[in-house]
């Protein structure tokens, strides 16, 4: 294996004002692939040895849900067009918000907010809004489609995943969750590190951190009017605590990515004064956060096999200039 690149610790990177943490030299100037670039050919061959039965596992919950999407999105429709005449043709239209469900959040997405920056300091009036038609492959503008999700599409973001299972050590502890997912409150960085040691998992440098920390179980056993109100209310969810000692975690492990079950990462909203996560993890580091991925069935087969590491894929859709995408993502054991 060629050497690895040795990469900044977090109390190493400069600030950029009121932001600890600065990434934006790390990959060069002209980067777009943020931490993605972790993810080496000699990373992925390394992370294949983890499939040893075969297993496939899909982690992402159907397009239908959640029907009412949180954050004031677009409710997914899906129409399916038939065509008699012919004797036996369906097409179907599928008209959704790219974080309406299982995603990844993209560099577009979300940036440094006070200061209107997103990933490498570009300012937020850079990029286009409204429609980016792209009608020939042989003459793109490179600054029309800049930072968008088409890089880690064309990428790919594969290596090897880890599943850090909170709701299996709470339970375990406790005997139920010490909190309910759709109500703020903050994971704190310690019981992350005592799941891990519990579960015997240590990390590795390009590694996906997976986080299960209860949405989609609790949404499932919701009343359907109980899911109505959550996609309608102000949004309040579990999520990671926005603190110094959580960033120099995601960053020193030099994570290649990071997701969870959660309709948003983070604790949401943040304490009040307290700057959001996602500015750091996209902003400051061009990290992929991956929300709403359904961790139900691979929380039960690591459960049942005490294995936690995966070899994970994910080809995001190759939209040109796209923000955000669901996230076509499977574990492999």
């Amino acid at each position: 294996m060629s050497a690895e690149r040795a990469l900044p610790s977090f109390d190493e990177l400069p600030k950029f004002k009121d932001f600890t943490g600065c990434a934006w030299e790390v990959w060069g100037k002209d980067d777009q692939l943020g931490t993605v670039n972790l993810l080496t050919d000699e990373t992925v061959k390394e992370a294949s040895k983890e499939i040893k039965t075969g297993k496939a596992i899909g982690l992402n919950w159907p397009v239908n849900f959640p029907a009412k999407p949180a954050f004031h999105r677009k409710s997914p429709t899906h129409e399916v067009l038939s065509f008699p005449h012919y004797g036996a043709v369906n097409d179907d239209v599928l008209h959704i918000n790219t974080q309406s469900g299982t995603q990844w959040d993209g560099l577009k997405h979300f940036g440094l907010l006070h200061h209107g920056l997103f990933y490498q300091g570009t300012p937020a009036s850079f990029f286009k809004s409204g429609d980016l038609s792209i009608t020939s492959p042989t003459d793109i503008d490179p600054d029309l489609i800049k930072y968008g999700i088409h890089n880690w599409a064309q990428h790919g973001i594969c290596g090897r995943g880890v599943l850090i299972d909170l709701v299996k050590y709470y339970t375990d502890l406790h005997g139920k969750l010490p909190y309910d997912p759709v109500t703020t409150h903050a994971i704190p960085l310690a019981d992350i590190l005592a799941a891990a040691k519990k579960q015997g998992v240590t990390f590795r440098r390009a590694d996906i951190l997976i986080l299960r920390v209860g949405f989609i179980s609790r949404y499932t056993g919701a009343t359907q009017e109980e899911r109505n109100d959550i996609g309608t209310r102000e949004e309040t969810f579990a999520g990671l605590e926005q603190s110094e000692d959580m960033k120099r975690f995601l960053w020193n492990n030099h994570f290649a990515a990071v997701a969870s079950d959660q309709p948003a990462l983070e604790r949401w909203p943040p304490p009040e004064g307290v700057t959001h996560l996602h500015s750091t993890i996209l902003g400051m580091w061009g990290m992929p956060i991956g929300e709403f991925f359904d961790l139900e069935a691979l929380s039960k087969h690591c459960a049942e096999t005490g294995r936690y590491t995966f070899f994970f894929s994910s080809w995001p859709l190759n939209v040109l200039g796209g923000v955000a995408s669901p996230s076509n993502a499977a574990a492999y054991f």
